[in-house]
């Protein structure tokens, strides 16, 4: 399978960025986690991050017909962009909502997630191996 994991705002301060929710390990340690996850299972894993809703929606269509499933962290942009869920909606790849911290036991407004009915799933509060979680349920014929 080709997968494009897509990262939202201010995940490329991994490492940095609130240690105590999101850990210690920065953003290259997740992407390479990631691809040698793919590598392992016999497929491709391509990371990328933006911190600009636009950019991401562009991501989300470029993504038609060139990738399989989208892993998505949109970031905050899960409590409010609707422009997300419909460009997630639009296409034909099935995504899969992931984020590190459990957003529902966070600020009120992290648990509600706008993003999340256009996906197959969506899992929280497992740090990067989230990630990979999700990665093998579409593996394992999730669709």
């Amino acid at each position: 399978m080709r997968f494009l994991v897509i990262n939202g705002p201010n995940l490329n301060l991994l490492g940095k960025r609130e240690p105590g929710i999101y850990g210690t390990e920065n953003y290259e340690s997740l992407c390479r986690l990631i691809r040698e996850h793919a590598a392992a299972r016999g497929s491709t894993a391509d990371c990328w991050q933006s911190n600009h809703e636009g950019a991401i929606i562009d991501a989300i269509h470029a993504a038609d017909g060139a990738y399989d499933a989208i892993i998505i962290n949109p970031g905050a942009y899960t409590h409010y962009s609707y422009a997300i869920l419909d460009a997630l909606k639009a296409v034909s790849v099935p995504a899969y909502e992931v984020h590190i911290s459990h957003i529902d036991q966070r600020e009120p407004f992290r648990a509600v997630s706008v993003t999340a009915p256009a996906c197959v799933g969506q899992i929280y509060g497992h740090g990067f191996q989230g990630y990979l979680m999700a990665m093998d349920w579409f593996l394992e014929g999730g669709r």
